[in-house]
């Protein structure tokens, strides 16, 4: 019950106070988010808020190979976009949100089924894949909020078969058990780690994305979970090593989708999670990128960027 004005014992707020109170009540009861909400993808949060891929690490040390690691990657390489509209082709990697009611199968796995997760999967028949040689598919279904990926899939005899498969729970920090490869070769999800126009557009990123150099050491840190490298000199960089743009990197003259994918690999930075090209950022394969705009990135060298300290290798 309201206390009448004139009550002695009502603690009196500030004007800014009450508006501000006014402002956060109007916000709950209208279902818009008092914060700034994270990555979603159909709905779904991806991962909790604390998780690997959506921390800030813009404050984190840098790590002491920074230097060694970065010079193993190509010191004269520049960042490349490994994703756009899809006016020439499927390029990048499509994501497909399966309804909650898709019906679940059983895959057969060619290449690594003791690292793949046995259990049913709700792939559309019209799943979108991933073109070139690795073929993957990324489903995420709705309501049941979990991630299913698929490495060289394909449909034989109306059923999907893949080398490999895993799953991820989107409410969940859980990683693969440790040595495990995923439909990734670091043992990481692949989805959370792509650029994506929507989030571009509207002005903000807000996780690390996720690149591939030609060369890694056999090793990796936390939250990857595999090494794909019998090499062991320590100056290649391993799964997992997350780097960042630096924070003295002067992003006037960038603009649009491109500005807003700079921003968040200050704040988020990339993980490595593939062996391919050096300093080739994934996102997704979707019409709405604009393939003019995302051409500055290859603007931005690879001294621009310092590894992120973490946590011990696993060899």
């Amino acid at each position: 019950m309201l206390r009448p004005a004139c009550d002695p014992g009502r603690v009196r707020r500030p004007a800014f106070l009450l508006i501000l109170t006014a402002l956060t009540l109007a916000a709950v009861g209208s279902g818009i988010a008092a914060t700034p909400a994270g990555p979603r993808i159909g709905g779904c949060r991806v991962f909790p808020a604390d998780n690997a891929w959506n921390r800030d690490v813009s404050r984190d040390p840098v790590d002491p190979r920074s230097a060694a690691y970065l010079r193993s990657m190509g010191g004269g390489v520049r960042l490349h976009p490994d994703f756009g509209s899809g006016r020439f082709g499927n390029y990048g990697i499509p994501i497909t949100v399966a309804s909650s009611k898709q019906p679940a199968r059983r895959l057969h796995f060619t290449d690594y089924p003791d690292e793949s997760d046995r259990v049913p999967y709700p792939i559309p028949a019209r799943a979108r894949v991933e073109g070139g040689g690795d073929r993957h598919v990324l489903v995420v279904q709705r309501g049941r909020c979990r991630l299913y990926e698929l490495y060289a899939a394909r449909r034989q005899n109306g059923r999907w078969v893949a080398a490999n498969g895993a799953v991820w729970d989107l409410a969940s920090n859980r990683l693969r058990p440790n040595g495990w490869t995923s439909a990734d070769a670091a043992g990481l999800p692949i989805a959370p780690g792509l650029a994506r126009p929507d989030e571009a557009s509207a002005g903000a990123i807000r996780h690390a994305l996720r690149f591939t150099a030609a060369r890694t050491q056999r090793a990796y840190v936390a939250p990857a979970r595999h090494f794909a490298s019998s090499n062991r000199d320590p100056d290649l960089p391993p799964m997992g090593m997350r780097v960042r743009l630096k924070a003295s990197f002067d992003l006037r003259g960038y603009r649009g989708q491109s500005l807003a994918i700079l921003r968040a690999l200050k704040t988020y930075g990339m993980l490595l999670a593939d062996n391919g090209s050096n300093w080739y950022v994934s996102g997704a394969a979707d019409r709405r990128w604009n393939d003019q705009d995302i051409e500055q990135l290859k603007r931005v060298p690879a001294a621009a960027f310092e590894v992120v300290k973490t946590g011990p290798l696993t060899r």
